[in-house]
């Protein structure tokens, strides 16, 4: 497999891993600037996606070590929603074979609107940062169901994964934002993994053009969680809410083009 890819493009694919590491980084959904950038160069889909996937997985790597020196990472907690956000991405992938990803946009419509909805809206302080998570069995049983069910989502669909992981660590461990993101990191970064090696026995990763992006993509990455670790909550509420906007834009487009062309 190859592709002829001039400088100038691919210029402008590392600065758009470069944006798309710092966002994703504070609040999911960099794909939304790095596929598309891919597929405007011209690329066939499945090698974009298999591009897209050996970039970003070196800004979610990126991501995961600045927030674990800033200590918001409970490495216990990481020790049980890895392996389940390894084992739910490869689950997911298996299930593109028998279902149509397409099905699920609509509801992933709904629910990212709820996720705008209970961020906006959530009028409860945050539990303080540091790292002191509630009973510790508990609190790995629900970190692990979370890792499984959404790292499957990502393997299977995808858009709005990160976003998902936050909400999902903030309102059912109780963490802050800040803190949820680390959590995200860490089954973010195992999904990525899986789907890279996926993707790479496929062939369909273009590394030529994924390594530059990698490069700009960690870059990126350590920036965003720098800044998420500095800014806190109000930050990372801010560009979550933002990057569900995105979504929901983007999502809504596509499933008002399926039902306007059905």
């Amino acid at each position: 497999m190859d592709l002829d890819v001039g400088a100038l493009t691919l210029l402008l694919l590392c600065l758009a891993a470069l944006s798309a590491g710092f966002v994703d980084a504070i609040a999911g959904g960099g794909g939304l600037i790095t596929l598309p950038a891919l597929l405007t160069a011209g690329f066939p889909a499945h090698i974009a996606l298999g591009t897209n996937k050996g970039q970003s997985v070196f800004g979610s790597g990126a991501a995961l070590v600045r927030f674990a020196r800033a200590g918001l990472v409970d490495k216990k907690l990481a020790k049980a929603t890895f392996p389940f956000g390894l084992m739910g991405a490869f689950g997911g992938a298996a299930l593109v074979m028998l279902l149509r990803p397409e099905v699920l946009k609509p509801l992933v419509l709904v629910l990212l609107i709820a996720v705008a909805v209970f961020l906006a809206f959530r009028r409860t302080p945050p539990k303080r940062d540091g790292v002191e998570p509630s009973p510790r069995p508990r609190a790995q049983a629900i970190g692990a169901l979370i890792a499984l069910v959404i790292g499957t989502y990502d393997g299977f669909f995808g858009p709005g994964t990160g976003t998902f992981l936050i909400v999902a660590f903030s309102s059912l461990l109780g963490h802050g934002l800040a803190r949820a993101s680390a959590d995200a990191k860490v089954v973010n970064f195992a999904s990525n993994l899986a789907s890279v090696a996926l993707f790479a026995l496929k062939g369909v990763v273009l590394w030529k053009v994924a390594l530059p992006m990698a490069a700009a993509q960690f870059t990126g990455a350590w920036l965003g969680a720098h800044v998420a670790v500095k800014g806190g909550d109000k930050l990372v509420r801010i560009v979550v809410l933002g990057v569900v906007a995105a979504l929901v834009l983007k999502l809504g487009h596509d499933v008002w083009g399926n039902w306007t062309a059905a």
